[in-house]
């Protein structure tokens, strides 16, 4: 198995934990949401026999921490943190970017605003819900979110949340239940709280640049899972596709099909990645 390497980076008002797998062209994983690098852990592997994978701990998630109390984050920060990372690792080389859910929206973001250090962005079901024709019924769905998490905290918060973006039917295997997975659910739980109140809504409802996007509409492959194609999270890649114009490529599984068909998902991976290289 291919070593992998644990390190940190001083970034404007917090530190980064990133861990490193693997050698190649540089690719970007970034998580969304509350999780961090574990929910990788499974494809990492396969992809490191082609690439440099770097996945990371959003800021306020897990091990990268604030520096001072916790604010209400800003896409374009999430996106300077994994600019930072590019230029930290890969020198001046552009890399590749699979982003997903709310790390979705921070590669959006990253490829409007510096096109020339990404080589291709993978968007997989970023919640951008502001290009949805009916954005005012999914912005009030995570406003009750939001409000619920004030009045009666984490835990209906997030039965609430996961029943709304159909994140309940997310099939994680048995196996999953190891002591590490274990962990990475402990940690994800920790992070619930900061999620809720600081990064869903500023993420949820972020205005993509569609100008910015469709100069570099062929660096970017609209992404989402065939079982949650149906859901909230999944249904903003499907009009910045047609923005794009391009087709949406169906991956394994659901939200999370990476950790739940790990092996599928990280073949189709590399394939999209290929087709950029050859």
């Amino acid at each position: 198995m291919t070593a992998k390497t644990v390190n940190k980076l001083a970034v404007p008002g917090a530190t980064l934990h990133y861990e490193v797998t693997g050698s190649g062209p540089m690719l970007l994983l970034i998580p969304g949401g509350g999780t961090d690098t574990g929910v990788f852990d499974n494809i990492v592997g396969q992809l490191a026999a082609d690439y440099t994978v770097v996945a990371y701990d959003p800021r306020g998630n897990s091990r990268s921490r604030y520096d001072g109390a916790p604010v209400d984050e800003r896409v374009e920060v999430s996106a300077d943190d994994a600019l930072a990372l590019i230029d930290a690792i890969s020198g001046d080389e552009p890399a590749f970017v699979f982003g997903s859910s709310s790390g979705a929206i921070t590669g959006l973001d990253l490829i409007a605003g510096h096109p020339d250090r990404v080589r291709m962005l993978v968007a997989h079901e970023p919640p951008a819900i502001e290009v949805l024709p009916d954005a005012e019924t999914a912005r009030a769905f995570f406003q009750d979110v939001y409000d619920t998490y004030r009045r009666d905290g984490v835990e209906l918060a997030q039965r609430l949340f996961a029943g709304g973006t159909g994140m309940d039917e997310d099939d994680l295997p048995v196996e999953d239940l190891r002591p590490e997975f274990r962990e990475l659910v402990q940690r994800m739980d920790a992070n619930a709280g900061n999620f809720f109140a600081h990064k869903m809504l500023p993420f949820t409802w972020y205005q993509p640049d569609l100008r910015a996007l469709n100069e570099v509409a062929d660096k970017i492959v609209p992404a989402a899972g065939i079982q949650s194609s149906r859901h909230l999270p999944a249904q903003p890649i499907a009009v910045l596709a047609d923005q794009l114009g391009w087709p949406v490529v169906s991956f394994p599984g659901g939200h999370s099909g990476y950790a739940s068909h790990p092996v599928p998902f990280a073949t189709l991976l590399a394939r999209v990645l290929e087709a950029e290289l050859s």
